[in-house]
């Protein structure tokens, strides 16, 4: 398995799956651009706008049973009035291949119904036998709350179209997400986004959390490019958070993922 993993990543052209949102949003689907929450540092950097008192948070993902090849993430966000500034470290790899990104994201919250923001992304790539290379990209992001039940999130990933050099044609993506969250009930919300990244088909993910008491919920939900189909739960007990969620691959299996956080 740690074989036919490194060689499905080493003829990659673009680094495009390794970038992993967080359980909750991965168990939805994997869709979150309208989400909210510290996890939205990694998947859409407005989504931290309403975010009150600092939070960190840490999660791990392990890739298609393979005890090699995993993910490790950290995030933290802090509040400033009207502002809040959040830093993200993502780490995708095992010992012959390692992506990392770092991230620094600013985000200004705009009367409660408009979020912008941006965010400044350090990328290492290196790959045993064939050396190193850095990169610097930037993501803009929106959010904007049609009612207090529908809000719509936009997000741009690398629109200067910055590259790895010298390292197998790697690229980093160049892609756009438009996505919406509805609150069906205090218990219900629905998510669903669409992503196209510039060389690549379009992709559609659909996801539904249930809320079954206050401290603890359901998720499900798929993906269409290629077919996936996620599960997960979560649970929060005063200002600590776990979540869980399972993805799975058509062709290499399942992936667990698992993070917590907590709130200052």
């Amino acid at each position: 398995m740690k074989c036919i993993c490194l060689i499905l990543i080493l003829f990659q052209t673009e680094l495009i799956a390794q970038i992993s949102p967080g359980p909750r949003s991965i168990s939805m689907g994997s869709a979150g651009v309208a989400l909210k929450g510290v996890w939205s540092l990694q998947h859409n950097s407005a989504g931290i706008a309403e975010i009150r008192r600092p939070i960190f948070a840490l999660g791990y993902q392990r890739h298609f049973s393979d005890q090699d090849l995993s993910t490790q993430k950290a995030v933290f966000a802090i509040p400033f009035k009207q502002h809040v500034f959040g830093l993200s470290i993502h780490r995708y790899g095992l010992s012959e291949y390692s992506d990392q990104t770092t991230g620094i994201a600013y985000t200004r919250n705009f009367s409660g119904a408009l979020a912008l923001s941006i965010m400044i992304n350090y990328h290492q790539l290196s790959i045993h036998k064939y050396g190193e290379s850095r990169a610097v990209s930037v993501d803009a992001g929106m959010q904007y709350r049609i009612n207090d039940k529908f809000w719509i999130g936009t997000h741009i990933s690398n629109p200067s179209n910055s590259k790895f050099h010298d390292l197998l044609g790697s690229t980093i993506p160049l892609s756009i997400s438009v996505g919406v969250s509805f609150e069906f009930s205090d218990k219900v919300l629905l998510v669903s986004d669409i992503r196209k990244v510039l060389t690549a088909k379009i992709d559609t993910k659909l996801g539904l959390e249930y809320r079954m008491i206050k401290w603890f919920a359901f998720r499900g939900g798929m993906s269409a490019n290629p077919f996936k189909q996620y599960a997960g739960f979560g649970i929060q007990y005063h200002r600590f958070a776990l979540d869980v969620a399972i993805s799975s691959h058509p062709n290499l299996g399942y992936s667990p993922n698992l993070a917590f956080s907590y709130e200052f």
